[in-house]
């Protein structure tokens, strides 16, 4: 867990992800997260780092797009052995996220199962 500094977190269902980020912030770990599941764990006392404020935008498309970021992905992707990937981040005043948590959305229930038009 010592390596682990940062995690993003972005959770369709939020089953366990309290208890998940009471653990992570009792081992020093930064949570970034997105909108519901940002207000779930603040509702919860869970200091959190919205996802805006690491891409100085706003969620758009109805909250479909909001992680796709260099600021983001530079700091999931950066390979850490490359010092010019290190550079590279520094240089969009980025850094390194460590754990990415996420489930996606459950679409067979949601669409499928609900008999959804394709609208």
């Amino acid at each position: 867990m010592n390596n682990i500094k940062r995690a993003l977190i972005s959770v369709w269902s939020k089953d366990g992800i309290v208890d998940l980020a009471k653990f992570l912030i009792d081992n020093g770990i930064e949570i970034i997260s997105t909108g519901g599941t940002k207000n779930e764990l603040e509702k919860n006392g869970i200091l959190v780092t919205s996802v805006s404020e690491i891409t100085k935008q706003s969620e758009i498309m109805n909250g479909r797009v909001k992680t796709l970021h260099p600021n983001l992905f530079g700091g999931i992707l950066a390979d850490r052995d490359n010092k010019r990937h290190i550079n590279d981040l520094d240089l969009i005043n980025s850094s390194l996220i460590d754990m990415v948590v996420i489930n996606l959305y459950p679409f067979e229930m949601e669409a499928v199962n609900n008999n959804l038009s394709l609208e």
